[in-house]
């Protein structure tokens, strides 16, 4: 996670061609802790004042006279080589909104806007920011000393170690320090990276809606470059939910942002779903592999497949919500294929047959049982035998009934 006094001593430039309205905003960020804020009323001067500032964030409006916003945008892309436009637009035209985003702008907020509102979507688009940029200043330091590493002693190549270790530690920030308590729920997850950073992760988050959410995704590749996409793809999961966007409009704006941003090598599977107290809500499954339900009350598993694209290969996929309840002592499992693809030293595989009798024996246990005995069952398989994939999943039971709070 980003200190919070790093997202506070952000830089932020307010534009504006109206003078109460850069003194209300900028009242607004310095009364909520923001130190470095600067504004124009002159949108002309915004390109020069980016370029001597680097801003982590801008808040611009978009009907000025002389240079309007869009045409602010267009100068702020000849500045920023890899084409990350750190903009939210405000704007009192509907139309604009869509128009705003094709900018290249990554958010916006509707005049007469809500102080609240204004101030959580800076503090998403600056903390999204700024994990960015030290991921890849990470990155670009490990790249750059990476062939030269490879050349030294062994002490240097403990130094090289202790460098990717910390990588592996900014990674692990991306998932759930805590796992987070839903009523009536309770939740397990595991993840371990093939190499010291991998691109699997999960997540989970309330909704203002009451419900919650939660996502386990596969990105393409391994190492780094892996891990790269995993921050891009769950950073934009965050800052679109807690916008409050249904779970199929968030998949399509993602979707647009990697085939616009990522390379054509690069896709992601992934299994969202949404749920509430009484165990009810739905899943999106994007061409990830089989997730099992377990039913209690047959005792029984079944199979949510999927039924849709690879997320960030085709920029006209759509996807759709399908129906999933938990009723009491259900538990859902979701896993990426590396667990499947676990091999032992004659290369068989772990499979989903070995996975499903797992589940089904100590499914009556609960999630730690199932959590416990499949990693035993995995090990035991193995033998130590090294593994070319990530193995990530996560286990989610229905212990509650209504009104029922279930304790953490």
């Amino acid at each position: 996670m980003i200190p919070a006094a790093d997202i506070l001593n952000a830089k932020i430039l307010v534009v504006d061609d109206k003078l109460a309205n850069v003194l209300l905003i900028e009242g607004m960020l310095r009364i909520a802790g923001y130190t470095c804020v600067q504004s124009t009323t002159d949108p002309k001067e915004v390109c020069e004042l980016h370029r001597a500032n680097r801003y982590d964030l801008i808040l611009l409006d978009l009907q000025m006279p002389g240079m309007d916003g869009f045409e602010v945008m267009q100068g702020l892309k000849q500045i920023e080589a890899d084409g990350y436009l750190p903009v939210l637009v405000i704007t009192a035209q509907p139309d604009h909104k869509l128009r705003a985003l094709e900018a290249g702008a990554r958010d916006f907020v509707s005049k007469p806007f809500d102080l609240s509102e204004l101030r959580a979507r800076v503090r998403n688009m600056l903390e999204v920011r700024l994990f960015s940029k030290a991921l890849a200043a990470t990155v670009s330091e490990l790249e750059t000393t990476r062939e030269a590493l490879r050349l030294k002693t062994l002490e240097e190549k403990r130094l090289r170690d202790q460098e990717l270790s910390m990588a592996q530690q900014t990674q692990e920030s991306l998932l759930p320090g805590i796992i987070p308590c839903f009523e009536n729920f309770e939740i397990r997850a595991f993840n371990k990276p093939t190499r010291y950073v991998g691109g699997d992760f999960y997540d989970f988050m309330p909704l203002e809606s009451g419900n919650w959410m939660g996502i386990l995704a596969d990105v393409s590749g391994k190492g780094m470059p892996a891990a790269l996409l995993s921050s891009m793809v769950l950073g934009a999961f965050n800052l679109q939910f807690k916008a409050g966007l249904p779970a199929y409009e968030v998949m399509d704006k993602i979707n647009q942002l990697l085939c616009e941003k990522s390379l054509p090598a690069q896709f992601v599977t992934l299994f969202l779903f949404v749920l509430n107290a009484a165990g009810e809500g739905g899943f999106i499954s994007a061409a990830h592999n089989p997730s099992y339900v377990y039913r209690a009350a047959t005792g029984q598993i079944e199979d949510l497949v999927s039924d849709a694209y690879f997320l960030g290969m085709f920029s006209f996929a759509t996807w759709q919500s399908r129906p999933l309840r938990l009723d009491q002592g259900d538990i859902l499992f979701v896993y990426s294929d590396g667990l499947t693809d676990a091999e032992d030293s004659l290369h068989e595989h772990f499979g989903e047959e070995r996975l499903r009798n797992v589940i089904r024996e100590h499914a009556p246990g609960g999630c730690v049982a199932i959590e416990q005995a499949l990693l035993n069952a995995v090990e035991a398989f193995t033998e130590g035998a090294l593994q070319t994939d990530d193995i990530t999943f996560v286990i989610v039971a229905r212990n509650g009934g209504p009104g029922i709070s279930t304790a953490c």
